[in-house]
């Protein structure tokens, strides 16, 4: 009987035009893991880069501190390692050196054995042209629906 934890970042698809999506583990440390299972972590204005040595971390991921930590407890936005193959770090790598990619994270979950999960993902940033285009399109089809409604 355990909870599903799905944590999404729902301004991420009106944001950017989404390329590619990878599914990476997490490197937590201490408490964090029982925050996230208690639904206390935001992605919404977190984003993803590779370090020196070339791996990748994601930043300003808040996780909040757990209730019932003590001096053992995180800190809310410390930056946090994602584990990929290194085929996948390699690709991933490539196309950041393209002007206007960014590595974004889309959702955060608890897999069947209890682990971490991150989606991230690989973007695009959209224009404000193509925003108005996105906001269109979802007024047409909920105008759409209503009148298939009605029949």
């Amino acid at each position: 009987m355990q909870k599903t934890v799905n944590i999404l970042n729902r301004k991420a698809k009106f944001q950017y035009e989404i390329l590619d999506k990878y599914t990476a583990g997490i490197v937590l440390s201490g408490t964090e893991i029982k925050s996230i299972r208690a639904s206390k972590a935001s992605i919404t204005e977190s984003f993803c880069e590779f370090n020196d040595k070339g791996e990748l971390f994601v930043i300003n991921m808040t996780i909040e501190e757990y209730a019932f930590g003590n001096y053992y407890n995180h800190k809310p936005k410390a930056d946090r390692k994602l584990l990929l193959n290194k085929k996948e770090l390699k690709k991933l790598k490539k196309e950041m050196d393209i002007k206007g990619n960014a590595i974004i994270p889309l959702k955060l979950f608890i897999n069947e054995r209890g682990l971490a999960k991150l989606v991230i993902a690989l973007a695009k940033g959209k224009k404000l042209y193509d925003k108005r285009q996105t906001i269109r399109d979802r007024d047409n089809k909920r105008t759409l629906d209503r009148i298939k409604k009605s029949f």
